[in-house]
């Protein structure tokens, strides 16, 4: 797997906690079988480009059903050949403390 992404996704138009429609972007990367870890303000998943942009797509499809505004960040980092990034990119900075 080669691209790393922090990502996060809701909407602005609608007035009650963010919640339930963060949720339902995160079920969907978590159906998608990629890996992922959920944070306070993004989400990591890691796989290869076209995985990895179709669970971004099918997010923002998702939720645009039923909001009319929605704020999406998107962070990548690729790296040719690299494998368990999410938990090995935060071990390495830790073995280094």
């Amino acid at each position: 797997m080669s691209v790393l992404i922090h990502f996060s996704i809701f909407p602005t138009d609608k007035q009650t906690s963010a919640s339930p429609y963060v949720a339902r972007a995160v079920r969907i990367i978590r159906d998608s079988g990629l890996p992922y870890k959920l944070g306070p303000m993004s989400t990591a998943v890691e796989g290869e480009w076209e995985e990895v942009m179709a669970v971004v797509e099918n997010c923002f499809k998702e939720l645009r059903k039923d909001c009319g505004r929605i704020y999406m960040t998107l962070q990548m980092d690729y790296r040719e050949g690299a494998v368990n990034r999410i938990e090995g990119k935060i071990k390495s900075v830790e073995t280094k403390l």
